[in-house]
């Protein structure tokens, strides 16, 4: 479905030029992309069901270039939508029609490998994976590993608080990285943290993770990189029902043991996958466990024994274990090739992002199928199961008039659901607008002024990506005057296809 867009008048079109020009004073040569053809790549990310073309898209190489982009932008009231990869999934990245779309992915060098304090600086261009690829031959790896880490970017990592299949065990994107330089929409450039543990102060770089580009450009990243443990070994487990897997995981954490990993996924996950990987998955199940135990060779023996006798006492049908490196990673392979293997079986899906007490996944798996019933959509399961955080697969067809509409309301009840056990909206893929209209369930406008005036305080303008995160734009000098209500600007709808 196309949307007729009405033509911009004289005094817009003449501004955009302007706009170009001065951009194209800041990043010479092919930095500056103005043509319409050539900036469809820009129009949406990983949340494909909406599209919007950028204004102008600017590939910048330096952070003086960054700063000065700024600059000018905050001088000129201009708009400003930070963008790594779009692999984000919940619109973060979607661009804005009177705004400047600013590229990250010329930032893609490594600047700096730091065996000695365990440390990589790198620019925030460069891809997750490469990190691991880059001190793997030393035997170090960077733990937060998201489906997507073969092309997601740390820069993108940082926006939105990444986690990954390992994040149990060795935490999110917050939980490892150390510092980075952020350039403010002023144009200055500031430094927060650094290779120490911690610093003293007020904890910005906590507030800069998982801030989705409203309060600043970062351009640079010190990672921490971890040791690789002496032994891995992935179990496979299948059970009769997604309630017996939920309750394994459940008494594997309250056992006191933490894997290094813990997924899960439901039948029509588990086909998708064997049938795309080959991974060695049973498909006569109907939940399927990955526990990755790691560590010195002793404790891991041990751990695979202990989680073996929990399994069985909760009713398991199955239970395979890795017998070599290879096959572990093709344990996981299957895992992490869930989201496109999904294709598979339908032409479209709704990959969806929430968290709940781990205790409550039987709870809300058996509501989920209630909702699937109510709505008429399949949903396919894939879980970060040892932290709670669940990516339901929503499958609809988006030729089917209505589906896509069906498809979105299912998805906010999963997300109202989440948060009613007690959880949350989002585990790792941030807000963005998939779930901006949403933030009113979980907090009350009392809370979310709390949070704007934070974003005032870094960008006093608004003008780093607004329409994100926010159901409501207030105005800095109203909340700048406590206990004032008002001033509330309800965000235009957003272009769907």
């Amino acid at each position: 479905m196309s949307v007729t867009m009405p033509e911009p008048d004289a005094e817009v079109l003449a501004r955009r030029a302007e706009i170009v020009r001065a951009l194209r004073a800041i990043v010479p040569g092919e930095g500056v992309i103005a043509a319409e053809p050539e900036m469809r790549p820009y129009e949406s990310d990983g949340l494909t069901a909406y599209r919007q073309l950028p204004m102008v898209v600017v590939l910048p190489e330096t952070a003086d270039q960054v700063a000065r982009i700024l600059r000018y932008c905050h001088a000129e009231g201009v708009k400003v939508v930070p963008r790594g990869a779009g692999t984000s999934l919940s619109g973060g990245a979607l661009p804005l029609a009177d705004a400047v779309l600013l590229g990250m992915a010329k930032f893609n060098r490594i600047r700096e490998i730091d065996f000695d304090n365990r440390v990589v600086v790198a620019e925030p261009g460069v891809t997750n994976l490469a990190i691991t690829r880059a001190v793997e031959h030393a035997g170090f790896y960077y733990a937060p590993d998201p489906s997507s880490q073969i092309a997601c970017t740390i820069g993108g990592n940082v926006a939105e608080n990444s986690g990954g299949v390992h994040c149990l065990k060795y935490g999110l994107t917050t939980n490892n990285v150390l510092g980075c330089e952020l350039v403010l929409m002023t144009g200055e450039v500031v430094r927060l943290g650094g290779r120490h543990l911690d610093a003293g102060g007020y904890d910005l770089l906590g507030v800069v993770v998982g801030s989705e580009g409203l309060l600043g450009v970062v351009t640079e990243v010190t990672v921490r990189i971890l040791r690789k443990p002496e032994t891995a070994r992935a179990v496979l487990v299948g059970f009769p029902s997604s309630e017996d897997a939920g309750d394994c995981v459940a008494r594997i954490i309250g056992a006191g043991i933490i894997p290094g990993g813990m997924e899960m996924m439901d039948r029509p996950a588990i086909h998708a996958a064997e049938a795309f990987v080959q991974a060695g998955y049973p498909l006569d199940v109907e939940a399927l466990l990955i526990v990755e135990l790691d560590g010195p060779q002793a404790e891991v023996d041990h751990l695979v024994t202990r989680v073996s006798e929990i399994a069985a006492a909760c009713r398991a049908a199955t239970l395979k274990l890795s017998g070599s490196e290879e096959e572990r990673l093709l344990f996981w392979a299957g895992r992490k090739a869930a989201f496109p293997a999904a294709g598979r079986i339908s032409p479209d899906y709704y990959c969806m992002d929430g968290t709940i007490p781990r205790a409550k996944l039987p709870l809300v798996l058996s509501r989920m199928r209630e909702m699937s019933e109510r709505y008429g959509l399949r949903v396919a399961n894939v879980f970060h199961a040892g932290d709670g955080n669940l990516h339901p697969l929503i499958l609809y067809d988006a030729n089917r008039p209505g589906e896509l509409e069906r498809a979105e309301a299912f998805g906010a009840d999963i997300l109202r659901l989440c948060v009613e056990v007690g959880g949350v909206l989002t585990g790792e893929h941030g807000v963005g607008v998939e779930k901006r209209d949403l933030m009113p369930a979980m907090f009350s406008e009392i809370d979310l002024e709390q949070q704007q005036r934070v974003k005032c305080a870094f960008d006093e303008k608004g003008l780093l990506n607004p329409g994100k995160m926010f159901p409501t734009l207030h105005r800095c000098a109203e909340l700048g005057r406590m206990h004032v209500r008002g001033g509330a600007l309800p965000f235009p709808d957003i272009p769907r296809f």
